[in-house]
């Protein structure tokens, strides 16, 4: 085994823009909203870019890898997760995703929870988190009367901050923003207003699975426990995955989980991850690294801001 990196897979969105070309070699033409860079969906799936596997999908190399991938945790069940960049040059709409339960009953999907953290944001940025001043009927009568916008909690934000959006919890993403974004494995999105955009709006859906009692966390605020050569702490935990954040200021040397896989996203800076069997690989800002569960030990050296994603 060995750490492996994947081809992006790119989507044109009617708010993206061309801001990944600030660190990336490879985009298409067009306004690109999403770089999924982890995936193992039916809207989208990762093809290995490094290595001998280089050329399989994810499902291919989950069929043939297995717990060795996985890790013992592993059950057979579909891949957990979702990493993608997302870059903005207009507005997404305003919208919420269902939990388990509900995606499962009504959509034949996993829920979504999700974790946002700003890459880059031009100045004056701004992302809506969770409602203001309102209940349930307060905001049904907004979406009503074309007063929705009354009753966002918008955030200006900066490089570094982030969030957990868990699954009920009223989000968007607004203009001039490059987000990573780890989320469980789920396409499904409740559009609850889209700037008068001709596009589906499921506010009946949006309004079933809004949890108003939820709020905006910048987990951002959290100290780092300070080590040699390095810097680290959680950022989030929730029930389907926790990220951790790494500052690599020389080198870090960790060792692999029998029991899990772990996602490395770099978010500034740049540096090399180097296995126990001296494979070597270049990670550059944005790159999404997967460390097998059966990899052993390897080291990061650079000077790098990380996220570690893990179920």
């Amino acid at each position: 085994m060995y750490p492996i990196k994947f081809e992006n897979i790119y989507y044109e969105k009617i708010w993206g823009g061309r801001d990944l070309e600030s660190f990336r070699k490879n985009l298409p033409d067009g306004d690109i909203g999403e770089s999924w860079d982890i995936a193992c969906h039916p809207n989208g799936t990762g093809i290995v870019a490094n290595g001998e596997f280089k050329g399989k999908n994810l499902k291919e190399l989950i069929e043939q890898e297995g717990k060795a991938l996985l890790g013992n945790s592993y059950n057979g069940e579909d891949f957990p997760l979702l990493v993608k960049l997302i870059n903005s040059k207009d507005k997404l709409s305003v919208q919420v995703h269902p939990n388990d339960e509900y995606a499962k009953k009504y959509e034949n999907s996993f829920g979504k929870t999700e974790a946002w953290y700003v890459v880059d944001a031009k100045p004056r940025s701004f992302l809506i988190v969770g409602t203001k001043d309102c209940n349930k009927e307060t905001f049904k009568k907004a979406i009503e009367e074309g007063k929705t916008e009354d009753y966002l909690n918008k955030i200006e934000v900066k490089k570094g901050d982030s969030f957990l959006i868990n699954s009920g919890l009223v989000h968007a993403i607004c203009e001039g923003v490059i987000i990573a974004e780890i989320q469980q494995n789920s396409d499904i999105t409740y559009r609850i207003y889209d700037y008068g955009r001709p596009r589906e709006i499921h506010v009946e859906k949006s309004l079933e699975v809004i949890d108003f009692d939820l709020k905006a966390i910048n987990s951002s605020k959290k100290e780092l426990e300070k080590f040699d050569g390095y810097d680290k702490g959680i950022l989030c935990k929730s029930d389907y995955f926790s990220i951790e954040k790494y500052v690599i200021a020389k080198d870090v040397e960790e060792e692999s989980d029998k029991d899990r896989f772990f996602i490395f996203t770099c978010v500034d800076g740049e540096g090399e991850i180097i296995s126990s069997n001296n494979f070597k690989e270049k990670i550059y800002k944005g790159d999404s690294i997967l460390i097998p569960a059966t990899l052993g030990k390897y080291t990061i050296k650079g000077k790098l801001t990380l996220l570690k994603s893990y179920v």
